[in-house]
C-alpha cells in the first residue's frame, strides 16, 4: 500500500502529464558553465530522472551575457549550444521523466563588471555596481529570453523555468527597493510587474504553447522594501492569465537577514507562504525549501497547501529519494542534513557542487560504486562518518564487511552534532546508516574494542582504522580544576554546567558549543511558528517584505567566546551558514573576545591576557566553568600498531576520517574519502 497517496498521484498539464508530485528544484552544480562538462551533466541529472523525480529543473541560464552570475557563466543564446544540451534531455527522457531549464538573469547580483539593474543601485553582496538597464535594453533582454525558451524547446527541453525571485532581475524590477525608474517600467506596482509579464509572453511567442512554463515567485521576500501579499497574489494572478502553467514558490533574497534553507530552519517553514498564493490562483502551485522527507511532502499536498514539492538539496543528499518513497523506503533515504558544505558552499567558492552525505553528487562518472567480481572481507574500525560511508560502500559493491565500535551506539562526532540546537537533522544519517546496515548485512559489533587479537580471529583481507579524534587539551595552568569541561563531555555526558560560563576556541565547535550554551527548552528548529517568531518572519505579508520585529529569546547564562587570534570571531566558518551563526550569538548576547592569552584557570576563574592594538590588558573572568573548543588530535595508535606489523600480516590496512586528519571536524572530507576508499578496494 502506497503510504503517499497525495506524493504520486499524476498532474495533468494538459498538454503534457507529469507521472508524479515531485520536482528536482534548480541548483547550480558547476557543471552547466562549460560545453565539455556536459557528459557529467547528463549523468548528473539521468541518475535522478531514474531515481523517480517527474520534473527535474536545471541550474540557470542567462539569456544573455549581462545576466552571467559569473564570468562566462551559464547561458543559453546560440545555436551551437543545443547539442550539448541534447545529451541531458535525451538523459532524462530515457526515464520517463521531464525536465525545463530555468533561465536566470542575475541582475545587480552578477559577479561581473557587465552586470545590469532596473536602477543603479549595488548590490550588498557583489562588488560591482550595475549599469541601469534603458528602455531599449530593457526590450531586448525580453526578447532574449524568449530566444533562450525557443532554443530550450530544440534542445529537448519540456519546458522553461523562469526565475522571478531570491532577488535576481526580475525581483529587482518588482519592487521598490531595487527599481528607482521614472518610466513605464518603474513607478507603480502596474508598471513594476510588466517586465515579468512580458518576458512569459515573449516564451510563448517564440517557444509555443505546448511548453511547459513555470515561473519561480518570491511568495515572501524578507526584505525592507519587498513586495506584499497583496502584490504578490496580483501578479501571481496575472502570471496564470499570461499563460504560465506552475508557479514555483521561491523563498527570501540573497541578501535577505533571514536564514531560508539552513539546517537550523525547521522543515516547510514557509509553506504557509506558498498556500496564500494556491488560494488565489487556479494553476498548480509548488511548495519548497525545507522540505526533505516523504512524510512532510505528504502532509503538505494532504492539507492543500500545494499540489507539488520542489526538493533541490535531497535529490543531491539521495537521488532515488522518488523511488524510495514510493516503494515504502522511506527508512533507507539518506536525508539532506542542510549542512549547505559540498554544495551552496562550493557553488559560492565556483567549485563543483557535491553532497556532504552523498559524495557521488555531481561527480556520478569519477566515484563509481561497482560490483565487486571477487568479494573480500573488510574490517572496518569505528563508526563515525567515515567508518559508516566505508562500511556501506564497500558492502553495497559486494564485499563482506565486519564494522567495530567501542561505544554501544554508531554515529561518532555526529552524536554530538545532534545536540545542538538547529542540528537536529543529523539525527537522519545516523538512521539512515543504520537502515544500510541492516540492509546490506554489516556485521555490527558494538561495545567491542578492536585490537590486534580480534583482528587475527576475524582473518580480513582489509583493516580500514576509523577510530576518530579527541578533543585536544591545551597545556594551562588548571586546565585539571574542576571547572574544566571538554566539548566531547558536554554533549555526550552533559553535566551541569553553571550560570556564567567561558568557551575556548572559535572555531566551528565553539561556534555550535555557544548556541548549545544560549539555548535552553525546545529548539526553535523542530517549531515554526516559534522560529519564525525569532527572526522576525510574517509568513503572511501583512508587512512589505514580509519582515517583522524578532521576538528574541534571552539566553539562560553569560557565555563568553574567547579566542587566540585577532581576526573576526567565526571568519573560517561556511559562507552561507557562518553569517547565521554570527547572527545567532548576537542574539543571544555572546561576548566575544579575541586576541587572547590564557593564563591559568582557578577558583577565582580564568585568569586572561587580551592584546588589542599592542595594548595587553589582564583580567579574570569570574565563570563557573570552561568549556574546551581548542581543537582535537587523532586517534590513531591502533592504525600505527598494524602499520608497525603490515609487511608480515595476511591484510591491508588503511586509514580513514579524524583518525587520519583531525584539523577542524571535516565530515565532508572524511565521508569522502572513505568512500573513495571503498570503491577502490578490490
Amino acid at each position: 500500500m502506497n503510504s503517499y497517496p497525495h506524493l504520486f498521484e499524476p498532474l495533468d498539464l494538459g498538454f503534457t502529464q507529469l507521472k508524479n508530485r515531485v520536482i528536482m528544484g534548480s541548483m547550480h552544480t558547476g557543471l552547466e558553465d562549460r560545453p565539455w562538462h556536459f557528459s557529467k551533466l547528463a549523468a548528473y541529472f539521468e541518475e535522478r530522472a531514474k531515481g523517480g523525480a517527474a520534473l527535474l529543473i536545471t541550474g540557470g541560464f542567462s539569456p544573455n551575457r549581462a545576466g552571467d552570475l559569473l564570468p562566462f557563466g551559464s547561458k543559453l543564446m546560440s545555436q551551437w549550444q543545443v547539442p550539448f544540451h541534447r545529451k541531458v534531455t535525451d538523459a532524462v527522457h530515457k526515464h520517463d521523466s521531464k525536465i525545463v531549464l530555468q533561465i536566470l538573469h542575475a541582475g545587480r547580483y552578477g559577479y561581473t563588471p557587465l552586470n545590469v539593474a532596473p536602477s543603479a543601485i549595488q548590490s550588498p553582496i557583489t562588488p560591482f555596481k550595475p549599469k541601469e538597464l534603458s528602455a531599449s535594453q530593457i526590450e531586448s533582454t525580453i526578447r532574449q529570453y524568449g530566444r533562450t525558451a525557443k532554443l530550450a524547446k530544440k534542445a529537448g527541453y519540456d519546458g522553461v523555468e523562469i526565475m522571478g525571485s531570491e532577488g535576481y532581475l526580475i525581483t529587482q524590477m518588482l519592487n521598490e527597493r531595487t527599481n528607482r525608474r521614472t518610466d513605464e517600467w518603474g513607478g507603480s506596482y502596474e508598471n513594476r510587474m510588466r517586465f515579468a509579464l512580458e518576458v512569459v509572453r515573449s516564451i510563448r511567442e517564440q517557444a509555443g504553447d505546448d511548453f511547459i512554463v513555470v515561473f519561480r515567485l518570491s511568495m515572501l521576500d524578507l526584505v525592507e522594501g519587498g513586495s506584499s501579499a497583496e502584490e504578490i497574489a496580483t501578479l501571481a494572478r496575472a502570471l496564470q492569465q499570461q499563460g504560465v502553467n506552475i508557479l514555483n514558490t521561491g523563498i527570501g533574497w540573497h541578501e535577505a537577514r533571514v536564514p531560508t534553507i539552513v539546517t537550523s530552519v525547521p522543515r516547510a517553514a514557509f509553506v504557509e507562504a506558498t498556500a496564500r498564493v494556491k488560494a488565489c490562483v487556479d494553476i498548480p502551485v509548488v511548495a519548497s525549501n525545507r522540505i526533505n522527507m516523504p512524510d512532510v511532502a505528504e502532509d503538505i499536498l494532504a492539507s492543500g497547501k500545494a499540489d507539488l514539492i520542489a526538493m533541490a538539496r535531497p535529490f543531491l543528499a539521495d537521488p532515488e529519494w522518488v523511488n524510495k518513497a514510493q516503494e515504502g523506503r522511506a527508512d533507507e533515504i539518506n536525508t539532506c542534513i542542510a549542512c549547505n558544505q559540498a554544495c551552496l558552499d562550493h557553488t559560492f567558492e565556483n567549485k563543483r557542487a557535491s553532497c556532504l552525505v552523498n559524495p557521488r553528487a555531481c561527480h556520478e562518472l569519477e566515484l563509481q560504486y561497482t560490483p565487486v567480481t571477487d568479494a573480500q572481507h573488510v574490517m572496518v574500525i569505528g563508526a563515525g562518518p567515515a567508518g559508516l560511508a566505508c562500511a556501506v560502500v564497500a558492502a553495497q559493491r559486494g564485499h563482506k564487511v565486519t564494522l567495530v565500535e567501542s561505544r554501544d551506539h554508531i554515529g561518532g562526532q555526529f552524536n554530538l552534532a545532534a545536540q545542538i540546537p538547529g542540528k537536529e537533522e543529523f539525527h537522519e544519517t545516523i538512521r539512515y546508516f543504520n537502515a544500510m546496515i541492516r540492509k546490506h548485512n554489516i556485521d555490527l559489533k558494538l561495545s567491542t574494542l578492536a585490537d590486534e587479537a580480534l583482528i587475527n580471529e576475524l582473518k580480513p583481507d582489509h583493516v580500514v582504522v576509523s577510530t576518530g579524534v579527541k578533543p585536544r587539551i591545551p597545556a594551562i595552568p588548571g586546565i585539571e580544576h574542576e571547572k574544566v569541561i571538554s566539548y566531547q563531555r558536554l554533549l555526550s555526558e552533559k553535566p551541569p554546567v553553571g550560570q556564567r560560563v567561558a568557551v575556548l576556541g572559535a572555531g566551528g565547535i565553539g561556534f555550535d558549543v555557544s548556541e548549545y550554551l544560549t539555548h535552553e527548552g525546545k529548539s526553535t528548529s523542530l517549531d515554526a511558528s516559534a522560529w519564525q517568531k525569532e527572526w522576525g518572519v510574517d509568513v503572511n505579508s501583512t508587512t512589505a517584505g514580509g519582515l517583522a520585529v524578532p521576538e528574541l529569546h534571552p539566553s539562560p547564562r553569560e557565555v563568553w567566546l574567547l579566542q587566540r587570534k585577532t581576526s573576526r570571531h567565526g571568519k573560517g566558518l561556511n559562507k552561507t551558514t557562518g553569517w547565521v551563526h554570527r547572527a545567532v550569538l548576537k542574539m543571544k548576547n555572546v561576548q566575544m573576545l579575541g586576541g587572547v592569552e590564557y593564563l591559568g584557570i582557578d577558583d577565582q576563574g580564568l585568569h586572561i591576557r587580551v592584546t588589542r592594538d599592542d595594548i595587553s590588558e589582564e583580567r579574570t573572568l569570574d565563570v563557573d566553568n570552561i568549556i574546551l573548543c581548542t581543537g582535537q588530535e587523532s586517534v590513531s595508535e591502533l592504525y600505527q600498531q598494524l602499520e608497525s606489523v603490515a609487511e608480515t600480516s595476511n591484510f591491508d590496512v588503511h586509514l580513514v576520517g579524524g583518525a587520519e586528519f583531525a584539523g577542524e571536524l571535516d565530515a565532508k572530507r572524511a565521508i569522502r574519502l572513505a568512500s573513495e576508499l571503498a570503491a577502490s578496494l578490490n
